[in-house]
């Protein structure tokens, strides 16, 4: 196709124009003085920090808010390569970074990390630090915190023979502790024990939690070993660590603990731990007495054909069941709650979840089911949460089951087979009106149909909280206005 002169033209003058443009665009200069910087915060805090542990990572963000943008001559730690933390400027590494560039009204990430070395002391100490950032020949600074504290590392460790902790420092475990078979391990009252993200008890012997408290203060606390809460948002999340595995032979003895953001799912050689912050294999004996579990991200308690006897305790806030007791076993559960709302982080898993569930097999596959003999009792306990039925009881035909429910308030649905469940004095689908299901208070509030309904147990005296049972409440608190 031939183009006329006047087309010719008029190309000529489109293309002049496109080349033309670029450079009637207007560069922004960089700031050449003067200037500010902001800080996302006034104090990059970590809090307490574990020597020996590996480093923590938190952030800070330097804002420009000017309308130009500009250069930061140096980014950099005030003690330099001698400082106990490092930091990384927008992707660049080392404790002095140069000519950082921020577009007007952008910023940049300086990620900060702490490696605190041992020393010999037994209390907590503090590190320090500041960020200054150089613009224009001006510094603005941030100050860096730290805590750090010693502590006894468990280092995929086996215990063998009969093991005290001591209380003086704080136990981390990492990977896995194995209570070895015919050992025994005692963790006594004041001790603290944090657990690394891959860690978990593996119980062939016998695990003592607290075996003689004698205050109402003594209780021994299980959790996650990141302490600098902000990287989490000062939130417990589920998950944070594993939880406990009590196989078949071994014993597990808890009084006054709690155990909490945990139930993530760990190996140790064959053995692999489902996501929970505790499993009872067949042939294992744990008696739980005035145990808080709450935050895992799976079950509570998985009960898989062995032997469980809990009394005053509280399970709650799991993703999965709070307590499951599968192909069969035994479950003795006297004055406990059971009890599932769900929250931000595992609400959505107890759309598909009950609370509580008894059977007495385990569907492996659509073609393979195994199954054992099931005995289940629950006395003056609380199941409730969202869902409109809480607890859920089956049986395979040819194996023997039983499930006893007694002076208990349930959340049930209207199918119950009498031929294995026996219902007595059962507060059926009444709320039990707790203190606060969105603050995760499950202490009875006033007008509760569980205070005074439950049957008296001589053995349990007291509540979770130690106080008097003078009313005979259904659940693991005694109401208390």
């Amino acid at each position: 196709m031939r183009l006329s002169t006047a087309s010719i033209f008029i190309l000529i003058i489109a293309l002049a124009g496109i080349t033309w443009m670029p450079s009637c665009r207007k560069v922004q200069p960089v700031l050449a003085t003067g200037g500010t910087l902001r800080f996302s915060d006034d104090t990059l805090k970590f809090d307490t920090v574990f020597t020996a542990a590996g480093s923590y990572t938190t952030g800070v963000l330097i804002y420009n808010p000017q309308n130009q943008p500009i250069t930061l001559s140096s980014v950099r730690l005030k003690n330099g390569n001698n400082s106990y933390f490092h930091i990384n400027v927008d992707g660049f590494t080392g404790n002095n970074v140069t000519n950082i560039n921020i577009a007007a009204h952008d910023s940049v990430y300086v990620f900060a990390t702490v490696k605190i070395d041992p020393n010999d002391s037994l209390n907590p100490f503090f590190v320090t630090d500041e960020l200054i950032a150089t613009l224009n020949g001006k510094d603005f600074s941030v100050p860096f915190t730290a805590y750090g504290q010693n502590a006894h590392y468990i280092v995929s460790d086996s215990i063998t023979g009969n093991t005290t902790w001591l209380t003086d420092k704080p136990y981390v475990v990492q990977h896995s502790c194995v209570v070895g078979p015919g050992a025994t391990l005692n963790i006594p009252a004041g001790c603290r024990v944090y657990m690394h993200q891959d860690a978990r008890f593996f119980v062939f012997g016998t695990l003592n939690v607290n075996p003689n408290p004698t205050l109402t203060t003594d209780t021994v606390v299980f959790q996650g070993d990141r302490l600098d809460r902000d990287y989490f948002g000062y939130l417990g999340y589920p998950g944070e660590w594993g939880g406990f595995y009590f196989v078949t032979g071994s014993t597990g003895n808890f009084k006054k603990a709690i155990i909490k953001n945990c139930g993530g799912g760990t190996f140790y050689r064959d053995f692999y731990a489902q996501p929970a912050a505790m499993q009872i294999d067949s042939g294992a004996h744990v008696t739980l007495d005035r145990v808080s579990i709450k935050n895992s991200i799976g079950y509570g308690i998985l009960n898989w054909q062995g032997d469980l006897t809990a009394t005053n305790c509280i399970v709650s806030t799991t993703g999965a069941e709070a307590l499951v007791g599968l192909q069969g076993g035994y479950d003795s559960v006297i004055n406990c709650t059971f009890a599932n709302y769900g929250d931000g982080n595992v609400g959505l898993d107890h759309r598909n979840n009950h609370t509580v569930i008894l059977l007495n097999y385990f569907q492996y596959s659509t073609t393979q089911t195994f199954y054992g003999a099931l005995d289940a009792v629950m006395r003056n306990c609380i199941v409730y949460g969202s869902l409109d039925s809480e607890i859920i009881c089956d049986k395979a035909e040819g194996t023997p089951a039983s499930v006893r429910l007694d002076h208990c308030l349930l959340k049930i649905g209207s199918v119950i087979d009498p031929s294995f469940i026996h219902i007595t004095n059962c507060i059926l689908n009444q709320d039990p009106l707790f203190k606060s299901t969105t603050n995760l208070n499950f202490h009875l509030g006033s007008g509760s149909p569980a205070i005074g309904a439950g049957v008296v147990i001589p053995s349990v005296s007291r509540d979770h909280d130690d106080n008097p049972r003078t009313l005979n409440d259904i659940g693991c608190y005694q109401y208390t206005p």
